[in-house]
């Protein structure tokens, strides 16, 4: 049998972190189509947040699959596993004390309430609320246009739902929002959520 595992406290506490780096640790979950904005919002936010003195670190989609993800695929199963794995490194981030964003499509409700348990008070579901028609126009990658052809299985929005959040904490309604202004409602939120402390600047 094998020894059991339990999970080790840190002798540096959550609230010493906090007040060492200045903001409390949040996880700033970004989830939307592919093309509605994901990475270059968060990476606003994350610009911002530096700029403010806060510790950050952003995990983007693509670049965790180059890495740590890239044994899996695009079926429903590695995608659920993708997210679970995500959700682990964003906790350890947050036990760091760091606003941590992650850019993932996540499109099952499921995964996305699985990283809100992990995270508790942490978690912040940010809904990038971008229509799928414009998503789709934009198409950067072409992705869609090969999801269309028949090329790319299990596309999200096309031949895989995509499960919109119900009550996300912020909701980003993109059609109406610049990225600047979008970036500016997600540090909004934190100041008025008091994640990032009064004076930072």
């Amino acid at each position: 049998m094998s020894e059991p595992i339990v999970w080790h406290e840190a002798s540096v506490n959550r609230a010493e972190r906090s007040k060492a780096k200045g903001h409390r640790p949040a996880l700033l979950w970004y989830t939307g189509f592919s093309g509605s904005g994901k990475s270059t919002i968060a990476n606003a936010v994350d610009r911002k947040l530096f700029e403010l003195g806060c510790h950050t670190y952003l995990l983007d989609g693509d670049n965790v699959r180059h890495g740590l993800n890239n044994d899996l695929g695009f079926g429903d199963e590695d995608r659920v596993e993708n997210i679970r794995r995500i959700t682990e490194v964003a906790r350890l981030f947050v036990d760091a004390g760091l606003i941590v964003g992650t850019a993932f499509i996540s499109p099952f409700r499921a995964d996305r309430a699985q990283a809100r348990a992990l995270a508790g008070d942490a978690f912040i579901e940010v809904f990038v609320d971008t229509p799928l028609a414009v998503c789709e126009q934009r198409d950067p990658k072409g992705l869609y246009k090969k999801a269309r052809a028949g090329d790319i299985p299990h596309f999200t929005g096309i031949s895989s739902p995509y499960e919109a959040p119900e009550s996300p904490e912020i909701h980003l309604r993109t059609g109406a929002l610049s990225i600047e202004a979008a970036a500016e409602q997600v540090i909004d939120y934190l100041r008025r959520q008091g994640f990032i402390f009064e004076g930072a600047e």
